[in-house]
């Protein structure tokens, strides 16, 4: 899977790059997805996804990720001739303070958040509760060997 990284903080995400490329990795063995897509990931603040939430989803706060799905309302599944899934905007203050809540590393939660968003493009949602456990199921078989709980 092709990365395309785009960063509106002053922070270093350059180590989030094997990451992301090592859970993308993952995410292809699992749901038996060739390697030929492409994704972006934009690392934001709060205030920067809090505009993007009221925007685009009419919620007015701010929170940890956001995801615009290319098949957005697909089923799950992207057909294969599509190449681009879409864009994951990860907010980096939700990341850390999260990390802190849930007494994991912010390496996990940023882990998390960006599995979370290419489920997201890929078609997953967490709308019901089956659904849900569903789409935390994989989260967890394609994170957990890469990032730990802790």
């Amino acid at each position: 899977m092709e990365i395309t990284y785009i960063n509106r903080t002053n922070e270093d995400i350059s180590c989030w790059q094997d990451l992301f490329s090592r859970i993308a990795a993952s995410a292809e063995k699992e749901l038996g997805l060739k390697d030929d897509h492409e994704i972006s990931v934009t690392f934001v603040r709060s205030q920067t996804i809090h505009q993007i939430n009221r925007d685009y989803r009419g919620i007015d706060r701010p929170t940890d990720v956001i995801s615009f799905a290319v098949q957005d309302g697909m089923e799950v599944m992207v057909e294969e001739e599509e190449k681009d899934l879409g864009d994951i905007f990860i907010n980096i203050n939700y990341a850390r303070r999260q990390a802190r809540e849930y007494g994991h590393s912010y390496e996990r939660e940023i882990g998390f958040l960006f599995t979370h968003g290419l489920l997201h493009c890929l078609g997953y949602d967490h709308m019901t509760p089956e659904d849900e456990q569903v789409m935390n199921e994989l989260q967890h078989r394609i994170l957990d060997p890469l990032a730990a709980r802790e």
